[in-house]
This record gives structure tokens, sequence and C-alpha cells, in this order.
């Protein structure tokens, strides 16, 4: 017996993919639409992000605004943003992103460059530009628009990359002028996702290893004089290996955290039972929340949070494995880099709420509060759906033929 709504699902369905992906019944590609898994996952990565962050934040919003749910409210407008923009992002060809990828690289460097001047500071860092009611980041743009960028390099000088030091350096020299913008601010936390990124795609690209062990090493060194030269840093870097000598001060927010993940054991607290979100944990809805993830839903939801994550990145390699497959050199390249970005990113947000690396001021995708990460966030998973489509599309073409 026929479902009474089926037809009408059906019909929603084909009419959402002829407006979106531009197909229609009938075509060859009508049977090869996106990556669902990879869809289903975002949906409930957002799903368990809008709810931590509401239940994360109802203290914070009550002290700040006297209203539990203003920062719900505003993760609810950035969602339905995110949204909004992903359906219209969805119809554009990679190849314009190829086309305008140096023009995103440069408005990102002229954003970076506005935000020194007239940023809003937030303690003590200007990381953002406030338009009315939303504040933008621009160093989430410069992600997106990096890996754009050396995406499109790879495709025009893959060869000069293999065997020239220069072709080698010249995406690292790029990407040496961001992180100098970015840690004017300061954000250091980008600017290393940024060098572990570029430095992943050139090993793509087949660069030799002496060049990465010069870089490497270049890179290890930089950074250690970048600790040496701010106290701060050399504070962070100090309290993560034993907190609890000053659990008060420079380890206080990282005690905070152990004991939320202590508090959680297996089972969890239960939804909205946290106690360290009580303000005893700073940023408990943005850089914190996998440890109010930990209090309230125990190892069990931090296991399953941390399988969703990772299960995103795996997706995006194995989008853009597929694209390379196909000669698809840019799309390849790009879905490559998402998926690193997406999984070290993750990886350091998590190392830092569990006190195995430094405190770097990093969201957790599509979980952590903040309307500028979970945009650009959407925008490159909606660029893996887009890949994944052209892949699937010429290879149903090539199968017709």
């Amino acid at each position: 017996m026929k479902m009474p709504g089926l037809g009408v699902l059906n019909w929603l369905s084909a009419r959402a993919r002829t407006w979106v992906m531009g197909t229609r019944d009938g075509d060859a590609n009508s049977l090869v639409l996106y990556d669902r898994k990879l869809l289903w996952m975002t949906f409930a990565l957002a799903i368990v992000g809008f709810v931590m962050v509401t239940s994360a934040s109802m203290p914070v919003g009550q002290r700040l605004q006297e209203d539990p749910f203003f920062f719900a409210k505003r993760d609810a407008f950035y969602l339905g943003l995110a949204f909004a923009l992903s359906l219209v992002t969805l119809r554009i060809p990679m190849d314009v992103w190829q086309r305008y990828s140096n023009i995103m690289l440069l408005i990102s460097v002229i954003m970076l460059l506005i935000v020194l001047v007239v940023g809003s500071s937030v303690n003590g860092a200007s990381r953002w530009i406030a338009l009315g009611p939303l504040r933008i980041q621009p160093a989430e743009l410069s992600k997106l628009s990096l890996f754009c960028y050396l995406a499109s390099y790879l495709v025009r000088k893959v060869e000069e990359v293999r065997n020239n030091f220069w072709g080698f350096c010249k995406p690292m020299g790029v990407m040496v002028v961001l992180a100098v913008l970015l840690l004017a601010q300061p954000d250091l936390g980008t600017v290393v996702v940024l060098f572990v990124t570029t430095l992943a795609m050139l090993f793509l690209a087949g660069a030799k290893l002496w060049q990465f062990l010069a870089i490497i090493g270049s890179g290890i060194f930089a950074v250690v004089l970048l600790i040496i030269a701010e106290p701060y840093r050399m504070r962070r870097v100090t309290s993560f290996l034993n907190p609890w000598d000053d659990p008060f001060g420079s380890g206080y927010q990282l005690t905070q955290s152990l004991m939320a993940f202590g508090r959680g054991e297996v089972w969890g607290q239960g939804l909205g039972n946290s106690v360290q979100k009580l303000e005893y944990l700073p940023e408990a809805h943005t850089d914190f929340i996998f440890s109010i993830i930990g209090e309230e839903l125990g190892y069990i939801g931090v296991v399953f949070a941390l399988l969703m994550v990772f299960f995103v990145a795996f997706r995006a390699m194995s989008i853009g494995r597929r694209a390379l497959e196909i000669d698809q050199r840019f799309s390849g390249f790009l879905a490559c880099s998402i998926g690193v970005w997406f999984s070290f990113q993750a990886l350091v947000n998590v190392g830092a709420a569990a006190g195995m690396l430094p405190t770097k001021g990093l969201t957790l995708p599509l979980i952590s509060y903040g309307g500028s990460s979970l945009i650009i966030m959407s925008t490159a998973i909606v660029l893996l759906l887009r890949i994944d489509y052209e892949t699937r599309l010429a290879k149903a073409q090539a199968f017709a033929r």
C-alpha cells in the first residue's frame, strides 16, 4: 500500500534537487546526488552543538544579558544564516572558486589589516570586526581563502612544487604573510592550523621530504621564539604541563576543565546538570565546550562526539581522493585540505580541554559557539558536498558514454 505522504516528499526532494544542484528528474546525474552520510552527520553535529551551547551558555547569558537563552538565540540565528548561505553556495561550481581564489585571499588580507585598526577587542585580542549586531572574525575566512588559493596554486604549479625548492617556498611565503597579520591580533592557534594544513597539502602534492624537514624545523623554531617572546604564551605552556601547581592562577582554566571531565565519568551527570558551567569554567560555551560535553554526557558522549567529528574529516579525505583519481585536482586538493583542517582543529581543541596541549583558543568545529566559525565551517562542508556531486556527475557521464 502506498504511503499517503510519500508522493509529496518525493516531489519536495525533486524540487530541492532541481533548485540546489541544477538537476532534473530523468537526467543521468539525478541518480548520483550527494554524500548523504556526510550531510546527515553535519546536521547531527550542528544539532549537538546547538544543544550543548544552549546548556553551557545559560549562566553567562543570565549574568551578561539577564536572558539565559541569549547565546542560544544567537547560535540559532547563525545556524539559520549558515543554512541559507549553504543553499546559495551549493549552486556555485568549483571552477568559480578556483577562478576567484586569488581575490578571496586578497579580501582576507585586507580584512586582517582592517581588524588591526578598527577591530573590537575581547580578552586582549583584536579579532573581530563589528557590523551592527554581527561580529565578523577575519581569521576564520583566512583559513578557507588560503586553502582555496593553495589548491589553485597546486593545480598550476604542482611540478614546480615537486622539483623546485622555490616552488615549495612560494605558498609557504603566502602563509607567512597571513601568519604575521594573525600574530598581530594575536592569534597563534589559527597560525598553527594554517601551517600544518599547508604542509599537509604540499605533502599530498608530492614535495620532497627534505623540504618538509627544513620547513618543519624552521616552524618549530619560530613557534618556540613566539612562545618565549610573550609571557602569556609561556604561562600557557608551563601551566598545561602541571596546572595543579597554580590551580587558582595560570592553571585555573585547565584544572576546572579537568574537574568537568572527572565529574562526567562514564555516563555523565545528565544534560543540563553541569556544575562547571556555572561560571567556574571560563569560555564554557566556546573554547571549552568539549569539557561540558564530558561532564554532562560522560565518556560515552565524548566518544560519540569525537567519532562524528572525525567521520566528517574522513569523508572529506575520501571525497578528495576520488576527485584526484579523475584529475579534478583543484577539488581534490581543496577537499583534502578541509579534511586536515577539520580534524587538526578538533584535535587541538580537544587536546587543550583535556590538558594534552596548551590552550589555543580554537573552536570545536560545528559545535562551539561562534558565528564566523560556524558559517565558514558550514561553507567548507558545502564545498565538500559540491565536490562530491561534481565527481559523481563526471563518473556518471563517463559511464553513460
